[in-house]
Order: structure tokens, then C-alpha cells, then sequence
């Protein structure tokens, strides 16, 4: 009786929405399930596009899984964890965002049975953990070193890395030609770890094949005055003044009052805002240089002055160019025209102005410094280039990841077959539960070859059969089989040249079974609605204020005062 008399315990606001317990987790693990579905068709060479059209109109085609995740604002908070994971392997390595969500995917998929058979969570994170661990081990002892190699051999071998990256990119058909172009990028800026100072610029028209690498920096010309036709638009061995100050006529009309007693001083007022941008022109050309940059504007007066003198000029050239040709030339930029001396001037073998496309870029080849390089996209559609551009970030960082990182493993799901033996193998050791989460780890590794066999359109269960076979095999000769795409049948990865640098697997490796842990740990969701409709409202009304003019109707610009 006592019992039944107890008042009920309100804990949590009213309307909140608390689930728990085993359907909870299952529900989540169904929403990473679903996600890892939309980016599955995209893996590998045969991997298809997905177009994604936003509330702004805009209109991409991709199939970076990376790019897809972050445009497919998904709201469900466990699936956001797959969001994140992909993110980071982007940034990180610079590929495998597919790879990344697929495998996680997988390992919540093959964890959904023994959850609903009312397995402990903690039992699966911990096999899942151990079997990460081992997989990570494995792949460091197969993994090459492609270090102590020549240059050119060097050059070859990440040229290698390049194209199994590009291989499942829309730039696909043209691989070998973007490879090279990528792999001399890279080499280019050295050891230099900033990814600005390769810079992609794009110009609509032409096809592919057109596109061009600058050992330099290329930009496109700036809006210039008249004056600027009469500029010489070539130089051998210029000096080069990289300024950051405006060379304009400064009248000045904004709240300037002057009295004047005598109407003859107002020309020697007039007569010293001349002198002025006189004195800071006559300063630019007694220091030598021969193209003058800055990053704001330079006016018709300085164009026409320079122009008399033989001295190119561009103004209003974005702050990412000019850094980028202060570090190529030499230069430092100035933000002053006194006292310039040589030293902070830049140099270059050759400066010009060349027509690209309907574009004019002012390209700068043969620089002291080196540390830069310009990749020039040419292509039909404005989509096509900006997923080739994606395409080409995404080679940029594994040929950096290589060169840091020197070791290679087999691709083509290579890999993930061998990985996938050895825990079965290492499973029949151990004895109670995890012998079954820790196979059903490694069967879900087999996620990746079977999925480059549905992308290409091949029977998977027949191609798998063979994998395991040759892997299967007591001399370790077939370690390196994987799916070969042309045929549909299995082919020596490593022999075909399908390489990855060792640290993709590695982060994919580690970051899935992170986020599988993650979302198999989480028992209960709680959702505060109220907090929610708080936002909404306070969105509402800052629309409302917006639209409306706000409760203080300013006075506009060119109303008259009241």
C-alpha cells in the first residue's frame, strides 16, 4: 500500500523525449546503417556520381564521400558521428572518405545482431577494439617502404598513389596525365607543409588535356585602367615590388574643412595631394622593379605613369596571390614605398601575360624560392571542374601523405581481404564470446571488395569466393590479390601498381572502429523539444526583424532629413 502511495518523481521537463535501452541503440545503428547506403555506390574506380541540389539552387556532382556528407545535412544525431568521421579523414589524408563511413557502417550492421540478442554493448566495443588493434599491427608489417629511392623512381611511385586515388574520380579517363601534373606539384613546394601555396585555378572552355602546371605562381589579371594596353606584358629577370597600399589620388573629400583666407593657397592645396602619389610613384620606380603588385587598387594615373616608364603594374590582386608570390619570388610585401631595397624585392626567370581560354593570366616561372606551383583546370562544365578541382585536392594530399609517410600497401580491397583472414585466423585462438565479434569484424571488412565488385557490376559472392581462396593460400603469395576491375576477376594489386599510402588504411581503420565504439556506447537519447521550438522562435523572429525593418526604421541612404 505503501508503494502505491509514492508521489511520482518528475525529473525532466515536460515533453521531453527520452528513449532508451536496446531499441534505442538499434534505432541508431539503423541511421548509420541508412547513411553509409547513400555514399555506398560511390566507392572505386567504377563508383557512381551523385548530383546534390541545395535550397540555394546550387547544383554539385560528386563522388568525394567526404563532399557528399558534408551536403547532405543530416540531422540525426548518431549519424552525424559518420559526418564527422569523414570530415576528418579528409583533412587528415586527404582520401578514403568512402572507405572511412562504409567500414563503420558495416561494423554497427554486423554488431545489430548480437545486440538484439541481447549481447552487453561493452562486450562488442572491447572485441572491436582488440580486433582494431591487430588489423593496424598487420597492415604496418605488409606495408612497403618506398623510401631510399631515386628521385625519378621516387616520382614514378607516387605517380602511382595519384592514380589509384584519381582512378575512381570523374577525372578518371585522363588518370596518368593529372598524376604526373599532381606528383611534380607536390614535389615542387618541397617539404613546405602549407596546401596554399598550390594553387588550382579554374577557366571554363577547352577540354582536359589543356589543362597546364605552372612551376610558379599563375593568377588571372586583375581589373585594370586605361593605360594598362601600353604595358609591357613580358619581362626576362624583372624585379618585383609587391606592395600594400592604394597608389590612387587621394582628394580628400570626406569631412576634410579648410579655411582658406587667400583663394591662391587652394592650389598649393590641390598642388600637395599630387605631389603626394607623385613622391610615392617616382619612390616605386627608383627601386628597379619592373612589375609593381599590390593588393589594393593602383589607379589610372599610376597605370598611365608606369606605363610611360616601361613598368607593368596590377592592382586588387586577392591576398592568398600575392602571399603566394611573395614566397616564390622572394619578395616581402610592403606596406610602404620609402626606404624600399633590394632585399625585399622578388625576382623570377620570366614574367608574362598569356592568354588562357577568354581569360588573361599573369604567370611568374622560374622562381629563386620554388615553393609553389599553379595547376590551370581547363574543362566543359562549370560542375565538371569544380568536382576535377576536388578530385585533384584529394591526389595533392595522399602524394604529400606518401611522401611523409613512405609506405605503401595493395589496393583493389586487397588489404582488406588479407586483414580480414588473418583475424578469422587469430579468432579460432580465443576462447568465449568475442571469438564470434571479432569474426564478425572481419567480415566486415570484406565491405570493401565486395563493393567494388556491385559498383562495377560484377558477381561479388563469385569474385569474394576467389579472394578468400588465394589469400587463404599457406605460402602468403596471394596477400596481394585483389578485385581486378577490368575483368571481374582477381588480379595482383601490387604487381598492377594499385597502391595507397599505409596511413590511409590506418586512419580509415581507426576512425570507423572509433565511431562504431562510439555509437554502441550510447544507451539513451534525450531530446529537449523546448529548447528546440526556443530556437526556432528566436530564428522566427530575427527573420521577422529582418524583413519588417526592426521595431527602428532607420532613416536610408539619400532620404532627406526630417
Amino acid at each position: 500500500m505503501a508503494a502505491m502511495l509514492q508521489p511520482q518523481i518528475i525529473l525532466l521537463k515536460e515533453g521531453t523525449d527520452t528513449s532508451q535501452g536496446k531499441a534505442q541503440l538499434v534505432s541508431n545503428i539503423n541511421a548509420c546503417t541508412a547513411t553509409a547506403d547513400v555514399v555506398r555506390t560511390t566507392l572505386g574506380p567504377r563508383g557512381m556520381d551523385k548530383l546534390i541540389h541545395d535550397n540555394k539552387g546550387t547544383v554539385t556532382i560528386s563522388n568525394d564521400g567526404a563532399t557528399i556528407m558534408k551536403l547532405l545535412d543530416i540531422v540525426h544525431p548518431a549519424a552525424k558521428i559518420l559526418v564527422d568521421i569523414a570530415k576528418s579523414q579528409d583533412s587528415e589524408v586527404g582520401d578514403g572518405t568512402t572507405t572511412v563511413v562504409l567500414l563503420a557502417g558495416e561494423f554497427l550492421k554486423e554488431a545489430k545482431p548480437f545486440i538484439e540478442d541481447g549481447v552487453h554493448p561493452q562486450n562488442l566495443i572491447r572485441s572491436y577494439r582488440t580486433a582494431c588493434s591487430l588489423a593496424l599491427e598487420k597492415v604496418k608489417e605488409l606495408a612497403v617502404s618506398i623510401e631510399g629511392k631515386s628521385l625519378e623512381e621516387k616520382k614514378s611511385l607516387l605517380a602511382k598513389c595519384a592514380t589509384t586515388t584519381l582512378s575512381s574520380k570523374l577525372i578518371g579517363g585522363e588518370k596518368e596525365f593529372f598524376a604526373s601534373m599532381v606528383v611534380n606539384a607536390v614535389i615542387a613546394i618541397g617539404h613546405d607543409d602549407r596546401l596554399n601555396m598550390i594553387g588550382i585555378k579554374k577557366v571554363p572552355g577547352g577540354n582536359m588535356r589543356d589543362s597546364f602546371l605552372v612551376n610558379g605562381v599563375a593568377f588571372k589579371k586583375t581589373f585594370s585602367y586605361a593605360g594598362f594596353e601600353q604595358q609591357p606584358k613580358k619581362f626576362e629577370n624583372p624585379k618585383i615590388l609587391l606592395l600594400n597600399i592604394e597608389l590612387e589620388l587621394k582628394s580628400e573629400k570626406e569631412n576634410a574643412e579648410i579655411r582658406l583666407s587667400d583663394p591662391s593657397q587652394y592650389q598649393s592645396i590641390v598642388d600637395a595631394e599630387w605631389n603626394i602619389i607623385y613622391d610615392k610613384l617616382d619612390k616605386c620606380v627608383q627601386s628597379g622593379a619592373k612589375v609593381v603588385l599590390s593588393r589594393l587598387a593602383i589607379g589610372d594615373l599610376a597605370t598611365q605613369y608606369f606605363a610611360d616608364r616601361d613598368i607593368f603594374c596590377a592592382g586588387r590582386v586577392t591576398e592568398e596571390d600575392l602571399q603566394r608570390v611573395a614566397a616564390a619570388t622572394g619578395g616581402t610585401v610592403q606596406t610602404s614605398v620609402n626606404n624600399i631595397i633590394d632585399e625585399v624585392l622578388g625576382t623570377c626567370e620570366l614574367f608574362e601575360e598569356r592568354q588562357v581560354g577568354n581569360e588573361r593570366f599573369n604567370i611568374f616561372c622560374g622562381c629563386p624560392s620554388g615553393h609553389t606551383a599553379t595547376i590551370v583546370l581547363r574543362g566543359g562544365a562549370d560542375q565538371f571542374i569544380e568536382e576535377a578541382e576536388r578530385s585533384l585536392h584529394d591526389a595533392i594530399m595522399i602524394v604529400r601523405r606518401a611522401m611523409k609517410n613512405s609506405t605503401v600497401v595493395a589496393g583493389g580491397g586487397a588489404i582488406d581481404m588479407e586483414l580480414s583472414r588473418y583475424l578469422r585466423q587469430h579468432a579460432r585462438t580465443i576462447a568465449g564470446k568475442s571469438q564470434l565479434f571479432i569474426n564478425s569484424y572481419a567480415k566486415a571488412l570484406e565491405v570493401i571488395p565486395r563493393q567494388l565488385c556491385d559498383n562495377a557490376g560484377f558477381d561479388a559472392t563469385d569474385v569474394l569466393n576467389k579472394l578468400r581462396q588465394k589469400h587463404a593460400l599457406q605460402s602468403g603469395e596471394g596477400a596481394n590479390y585483389g578485385v581486378d576491375i577490368n575483368t571481374g576477376g582477381i588480379t595482383d594489386s601490387f604487381a598492377n601498381f594499385v597502391w595507397e599510402p599505409a596511413v590511409v588504411k590506418i586512419n580509415a581503420i581507426n576512425a570507423a572502429t572509433e565511431a562504431a565504439c562510439l555509437i554502441l556506447s550510447v544507451d539513451e537519447t534525450v531530446k529537449n523539444p523546448k529548447s528546440e521550438s526556443a530556437q526556432g522562435e528566436a530564428a522566427a523572429s530575427a527573420m521577422g526583424g529582418r524583413g519588417r525593418g526592426g521595431a527602428f526604421p532607420g532613416r536610408g541612404r539619400g532620404m532627406r532629413r526630417r
